[in-house]
């Protein structure tokens, strides 16, 4: 088994390389933006034959920490599609952002199997990667549509009624308007549940993660955006679950650690041992399980994402590239934490997204919310 790793040196790259010591697995190639500190240790440890940096500023730093290697350097875009198009096993995608869909589409082209940590793939280029995902295949990698993929599997997707979405609510579950005006960054980087990156973390708070989710789960699963319901579940033990024709529901339950989804993304369709190092569930310790439903009111980002899922053409890529640069204005201290919702909302509404979906009308709409967020900065 041999995999390429997209974004290793990130929270997720990080917990995959776990997985893939545990198991001795081995590596084609790695990438990462910018650590080429963590690149080039990563190289010297799992020997792949590819490493890819993707700022072009940081490519002569890593060609003198690897000149002794003989392994091959790639930079940029073109890079990690070289890589994503490699022979191997699985491509697991964990790149953050935009950055994340040509790879992916890369990968599918080549007939590659994906594991898709990165939902901005999906979120703003759904119809093209969804054209390519039957000459490769999509596994997911966030927990919650782990769980739905698993809940699936051995059932006839025609009898799914609905998907049950579950979220942590994330840093300020329970909180009102007036509450969250003065909520600080390192308050909203404190996620009751999962180690997450910190644009991640920023989206659970937001419940902005939940919206991009639904996105994601209507493309991955063919369902209408009527078909997903959003329940926050504050233990994060029962990670989604599937209601079928007959009004039964199907859970995947666990105790939370991204190892697990990690490796059944990359196992597929086995199953692995874990081993001692993930905790086992007990029900019993557990003691009781809560569900409520979200405050979209409060949360506007949850609300402004399931309108943009019914929207459809490029309305999500819009949705996405607002909340990245808003995300990212805030944690660089540019913006209070309540106007990223303000300024998300504000781009969906005042963009037009073009009547066609292609990746230059995606990378072209994405850019126009984004000037809109610097413009209202």
């Amino acid at each position: 088994m041999e995999i390429v790793l997209l974004g290793s040196s990130g929270s997720i790259g990080l917990q995959t390389l776990d997985v893939v010591r545990k198991h001795k697995m081995s590596i084609a190639a790695i990438a990462a933006r910018s650590d080429v500190k963590a690149l080039a240790l990563q190289a010297r440890e799992f020997k792949p034959r590819c490493v890819c940096v993707f700022d072009e500023k940081y490519y002569g730093d890593l060609k003198i920490r690897l000149a002794d290697t003989g392994v091959k350097l790639l930079v940029g875009m073109a890079g990690l599609c070289e890589v994503a198009a490699m022979e191997c096993s699985t491509v697991l995608n964990a790149v953050v952002g935009m950055s994340g869909l040509e790879p992916t589409l890369a990968a599918l082209e080549a007939g590659n199997r994906v594991a898709l940590a990165n939902k901005e793939t999906i979120v703003a280029g759904g119809e093209l990667v969804m054209q390519l995902a039957k000459v490769g295949e999509i596994i997911p990698v966030d927990s919650e549509h782990s769980a739905i993929f698993q809940c699936i599997r051995g059932n006839n997707k025609e009898d799914v009624a609905k998907i049950i979405l579950t979220a942590s609510g994330g840093a300020f579950y329970g909180y009102n308007s007036e509450q969250l005006k003065s909520v600080t960054r390192e308050q909203a980087l404190c996620n009751p549940n999962w180690s997450m990156g910190a644009k991640v973390t920023v989206d659970s708070a937001t419940l902005m993660n939940k919206g991009l989710e639904f996105i994601e789960a209507m493309w991955l699963f063919g369902v209408s955006p009527s078909q997903i319901e959003v329940v926050i579940h504050r233990q994060s033990i029962l990670h989604s679950a599937v209601e079928f024709a007959d009004g039964a529901v199907i859970a995947q339950l666990g105790i939370p650690d991204m190892r697990v989804p990690i490796q059944y993304a990359l196992t597929y369709p086995e199953r692995l041992d874990c081993g001692h190092d993930v905790k086992r569930l007990s029900l019993a310790d557990v003691g009781s399980l809560t569900f409520a439903r979200p405050d979209e009111e409060t949360f506007a980002c949850l609300s402004a994402a399931k309108k943009a899922a019914n929207k459809g053409n490029n309305a999500c890529a819009i949705l996405n590239a607002a909340n990245e640069a808003a995300v990212g204005a805030f944690l660089q201290g540019e913006i209070e934490f309540c106007r990223i919702a303000e300024l998300v909302v504000g781009a969906c509404e005042a963009v037009k997204a073009a009547e066609s979906v292609s990746l230059a009308t995606i990378y072209g709409d994405s850019e126009s919310a984004k000037e809109f967020v610097r413009l209202k900065i």
